[in-house]
């Protein structure tokens, strides 16, 4: 089987031995791409925030937001391997004070995204990272909120793409870093 991804063969073929298939969640027709074998797994992780820091480079991005909610697994261990900031976009209502709210489609449903106001310093390069990319619509809204916080989005990466979604062209120009594409 050949396995592509941004980051070579190798890398991809890492995230799909790792990836498992769940038919039928959240929804009937839905197939989930469960990821948590990946997120166990120490060296396999290790291997997969070690290939996202090294494709973007640290000196790229002064802060990882983690978009909700394995996102924010990502995103945490991206900003230490890297030395710097981690923020969470949330869903709506979780986050304390002002915010700026985003809301947009799923392929199964709408949902709201948030991040507070004040969550970049002005110019702020902003790494952008999520688990899986499908229809683009949670990460659309997601670098829309960083770039109305004040961020300036420098890369957005994700572990697994599904291909054969719109995601990749619902960014574009926007590049698209993803390990596995699906």
């Amino acid at each position: 089987m050949v396995f592509a991804g941004d980051s070579g063969p190798e890398t991809a073929r890492l995230v799909a031995s790792r990836a498992v298939d769940v038919p039928d969640f959240p929804k009937p027709g839905i197939v989930f791409k469960d990821l948590g074998g990946l997120f166990a797994d120490g060296p396999a992780f290790r291997a997969v925030i070690d290939e996202i820091v090294a494709f973007h480079g640290a000196d790229s991005f002064d802060v990882v937001v983690g978009m909700e909610a394995r996102g924010f697994l990502l995103a945490a261990a991206i900003a230490y391997a890297a030395g710097k900031g981690v923020v969470p976009v949330r869903k709506a209502g979780k986050l304390p004070r002002v915010v700026h709210a985003a809301s947009y489609d799923l392929e199964y449903g709408q949902a709201t995204l948030e991040v507070q106001t004040d969550a970049f310093a002005g110019g702020a390069r902003v790494l952008v990272v999520d688990d899986v990319l499908a229809t683009g619509g949670t990460a659309e809204a997601t670098l829309g909120l960083v770039e109305r916080a004040g961020g300036v989005v420098s890369g957005f990466s994700v572990v697994l793409e599904l291909g054969f979604l719109p995601g990749r062209e619902r960014l574009a120009p926007r590049p698209v870093h993803a390990l596995l594409t699906v």
